[in-house]
């Protein structure tokens, strides 16, 4: 979906999907958590008390960049400010906030995941734990908003996980990414201390993952002539 073919009933469509998507991978449970996504000056995003799982688009409301209904008979989620917030200063173009069980449980352990694999380096390395603050509140998305800084992946302290991206599928992948993670370091956990990749680590894999364009497919080169 881009901003010029969007339209209020794609939008709607697109975070409904997404949200059923993320409850078939149990990332959603009941009525917690919110997805939006934002096209231009428009922000599609989850009504509160919807279920997640079975959400359909008519559960999605637009807002202006104001939190101002535009579309839409349902109150939109209580973290609206804090969807709000990660668009005004990431510039972001969708938002996943889940409860997530592997994450949610880091959450009330850690005060940071640390990279323990370098596939978090997708999404800026270690995940900060924003302190605890009641949800729906200024606090929170205040908290929120800075441990999103330099990531697009945030840990929320003894209540769940937010990811951000430039769409709404890399936003929902990123929520998948960092459940994953977080089940990594549990199992390890219970084996022993588990081991982070220090810095050099970190900016060998970068620099092999530009070099090979990792990440995406690439086409077998053409057989070389032999030599005579």
């Amino acid at each position: 979906m881009t901003a010029s073919s969007a339209t209020p009933d794609r939008e709607r469509t697109a975070v409904a999907d997404a949200c059923r998507r993320l409850g078939a991978e149990g990332l959603l449970i009941g009525t917690a958590g919110n997805v939006s996504v934002r096209v231009e000056d428009r922000v599609a995003i989850t009504a509160t008390g919807a279920v997640l799982a079975d959400l359909t688009p008519d559960q999605v409301t637009v807002v202006d960049l104001d939190g101002k209904v535009v579309t839409g008979d349902l109150q939109p989620t209580s973290e609206l400010e804090l969807h709000l917030g990660v668009y005004r200063r990431y510039g972001a173009g969708a938002v996943v906030h889940t409860h997530a069980p592997m994450a949610t449980a880091v959450s009330c352990v850690l005060d940071e995941l640390p990279c323990i694999h370098y596939q978090l380096l997708a999404l800026g390395g270690t995940v900060r734990v924003a302190p605890y603050a009641t949800f729906g509140t200024p606090e929170l998305a205040e908290s929120v908003l800075a441990a999103l800084d330099g990531r697009s992946a945030a840990l929320m302290a003894n209540h769940g996980a937010l990811t951000h991206a430039p769409t709404l599928d890399k936003a929902v992948e990123n929520a998948l990414l960092l459940e994953w993670a977080c089940g990594v370091y549990q199992r390890a956990a219970a084996m022993g201390r588990p081991r982070a990749l220090d810095e050099q680590q970190q900016l060998a894999v970068v620099e092999a993952a530009i070099a090979r364009n990792y990440g995406a497919t690439q086409p077998v080169p053409p057989a070389q002539e032999e030599v005579r």
